[in-house]
């Protein structure tokens, strides 16, 4: 893994870091303001019929503050177009209906954040769009799993909850010879650990909530994408259906992703801290993250990855009732949904986030218990999973 990385969107010349605070982040031309207003605005004058100022004429198919993030998006991503969502779900639905039809089908992964099984379980599926499951970390279940109607495969790496690994390069060729798009939800690495369509992804996917926004305090999504056709197709369907990122929501994400770098660096420093201590605790049975040795997905994540963030899962001697004991007697850890906040959190993942796929080929083992790591001291979060271990 290198020290650090440039995007393709500025070859050889900046940072990730720089490229993050720096780009979509044009000083405002009448005042001077180094931070992208927010234009808090639905519609706007036009200089006579079809005389648009910067193009803007409704705030569902553009706002210049929205414009600033999918900028920012797409400079990080090493992308042509970002598009900017209302939630993850939303880039996903909105990709979805851009990319099928009823009659395609599509490759999704055995382990997957439990809304994106829901969306393709329940929702999808209603009009003739087919799915069926594969170990997305063996590259040939995946062959075996493609047909001659597939139009996408879904790949979540680092996946939610178990954290596997998927070799992104491996199963972009895979979708290349089968003619179909690859899609890599890119959430849990973030655009600063990881970085997708350099490795031959066709688009990425984020839940902005996440680590973009990293404060816990927004909602969002995005897509990018490094084809300019593709990006035009995506963007008519996210006018079409409207489900838009906020003026303000787009603003709190592009604060949050300005100190993306160092968080992130913080969270895999001590989420490495936790795992070193849970792997030599008496009463956990397991440990799941990329960054031990002995991970199945290891090497491959030490070659696509910049380092192994903030994401633990373990599992627990004594089943699920010793698991959820373990979340209800956390204190520092904090129990709760989501992830990729500064604060750490602590969950059951069969009965909370990942309860849809109860019963499904993507069910999770009952014992296990999911981190969210912060970037709180370190010694602390020890000391407090050591007593919710008891």
């Amino acid at each position: 893994m290198s020290d650090s990385h440039t995007t393709s969107s500025t070859p050889g010349t900046q940072s990730f870091e720089t490229v993050a605070i720096h780009a979509g982040n044009t000083a405002d031309p009448l005042t001077g303001a180094v931070v992208p207003p927010i234009y808090q605005v639905s519609t706007y004058k036009q200089d006579g019929v079809g005389g648009l100022r910067g193009g803007y004429e409704y705030s569902r198919s553009a706002n210049p503050t929205r414009t600033a993030l999918e900028e920012n998006l797409a400079a990080l991503e090493g992308g042509r177009r970002g598009l900017a969502f209302a939630s993850g779900l939303a880039a996903e639905d909105c990709l979805l209906r851009a990319l099928l039809a009823p009659g395609d089908h599509v490759v999704i992964p055995n382990d997957a954040y439990g809304g994106t099984f829901r969306l393709f379980a329940k929702v999808v599926s209603r009009w003739g769009v087919e799915w069926s499951v594969a170990d997305t970390s063996d590259p040939e279940a995946v062959r075996a799993a493609v047909t001659d109607r597939t139009k996408a495969i879904w790949v979540e790496t680092p996946s939610n909850p178990l954290l596997g690994i998927t070799d992104i390069a491996a199963v972009a060729q895979i979708a290349r010879e089968s003619g179909a798009r690859l899609v890599v939800d890119n959430t849990f690495a973030s655009p600063y650990l990881q970085q997708p369509l350099a490795l031959g992804a066709d688009v990425v996917v984020h839940s902005m909530t996440k680590y973009m926004g990293g404060h816990s305090d927004v909602v969002g999504g995005a897509l990018v994408v490094d084809d300019e056709a593709l990006g035009e197709e995506l963007a008519y369907h996210q006018n079409a259906m409207g489900a838009v990122a906020g003026p303000f929501d787009a603003w709190l994400v592009l604060r949050g992703i300005k100190t993306l770098a160092v968080r992130m660096d913080r969270h895999s420093e001590n989420a490495t801290k936790v795992t070193d201590m849970l792997t030599r605790h008496a009463r956990v049975t397991s440990v799941l993250y990329p960054g031990l040795p002995e991970h199945p997905g290891h090497e491959i994540a030490a070659k696509q990855m910049k380092s192994f963030g903030g994401m633990v899962s373990f599992r627990v001697e004594g089943g699920e009732e010793a698991a959820v004991e373990v979340c209800n007697r956390a204190r520092l850890f904090t129990l709760g949904e989501s992830l990729g906040g500064v604060e750490s959190l602590i969950e059951h993942p069969g009965r909370m986030t990942h309860a849809s796929v109860a019963g499904s080929a993507l069910e999770v083992p009952g014992d296990l218990v999911r981190l969210s790591v912060g970037i709180e001291a370190a010694d602390d979060l020890l000391a407090d999973l050591q007593q919710a271990l008891g």
